[in-house]
């Protein structure tokens, strides 16, 4: 089996005031995706796919959030 590392990009900045960090979980097959959610227009960015507790870990380490909501 092939398996492919997942893209390593610089962290984008967000901003704070317009945007909240948000992991976005399917209720059907478990997938979730770390992103921000505009607070005005309820837009959602995503910015990578989480598969393991590390992919977390990286994703707040990166943005310097300690706190994160789930939506389902």
């Amino acid at each position: 089996m092939l398996l492919r590392k997942a893209k390593q990009t610089s962290p984008q900045s967000y901003d704070m005031q317009t945007e909240k960090p948000v992991l976005k979980c399917s209720i059907c097959n478990g997938e979730q995706v770390a992103g921000f959610k505009n607070l005005h227009t309820g837009a959602f960015r995503e910015i990578m796919l989480i598969r393991t507790p590390a992919d977390l870990q990286q994703f707040k380490t990166a943005y310097d959030i300690t706190e994160i909501t789930k939506e389902y």
